[in-house]
């Protein structure tokens, strides 16, 4: 199982996000389908989910908090988006785009803008879904569903917003990423060059 700089990267399967893990953090947790090959994975990576405490979610969309459930861990979230996952709102949660139920859950700690998951600063990145955020500790970049590689971004029609997903990328293109680790496909190096051709691309879409 690959690591980046100590963190563990487990791709995601199906319709699942990547999970990424590190300390005692695990980064979303895909839908619940794939549950074993994700704790498979965190084994094979030399960790243990016994030394879990903290399941940060970078926005609320089923394929990234579903397995949530699974994990008796308290969970973290931006309170724009926590509010749907506290009063099990299966539509803008997207359990219901996926054929899916999706019960009420706890989010015991509420993340804003500035504050600290170990050595990761919390960037609100709004764009994809109001409470979207990113994860960025001077290096590399957990990016959730804002930017991916290759230039994409998440799309703005699930609870989104296209200004505020412009704004959101031409703030990460003045930063200085060598890791872009996104919800979904590869992570990737040099990732100020990803973020800023997804920026470029943002600048024409309508």
């Amino acid at each position: 199982m690959p690591k980046i700089n100590d963190i563990i990267v487990i791709e995601g399967r199906g319709n699942d996000s990547n999970v990424y893990v590190f300390e005692d953090i695990i980064v979303d947790t895909g839908t619940g389908q794939n549950m074993d090959y994700i704790l498979k994975s965190i084994k094979e990576a030399g960790s243990s989910v016994d030394d879990l405490s903290l399941i940060v979610n970078t926005h609320n969309h089923y394929d990234h908090i579903g397995g949530n459930r699974y994990l008796n861990l308290e969970v973290a979230m931006h309170p724009n988006d926590a509010r749907a996952l506290e009063e099990g709102d299966e539509d803008v949660l997207l359990a219901t785009m996926f054929g899916k139920t999706m019960e009420k859950m706890e989010v015991s700690r509420k993340l804003n803008e500035g504050d600290k998951i170990h050595d990761f600063e919390v960037l609100l990145t709004p764009g994809h879904t109001s409470g979207s955020i990113c994860l960025y500790d001077g290096e590399t970049l957990i990016s959730g569903d804002t930017v991916f590689s290759g230039g994409g971004f998440g799309r703005v029609d699930l609870g989104g917003n296209m200004d505020d997903m412009r704004k959101s990328l031409e703030r990460l293109s003045k930063l200085d990423i060598h890791y872009l680790l996104p919800g979904h496909g590869p992570a990737v190096d040099d990732g100020s060059r990803h973020v800023q051709l997804a920026r470029e691309m943002s600048t024409g879409y309508y």
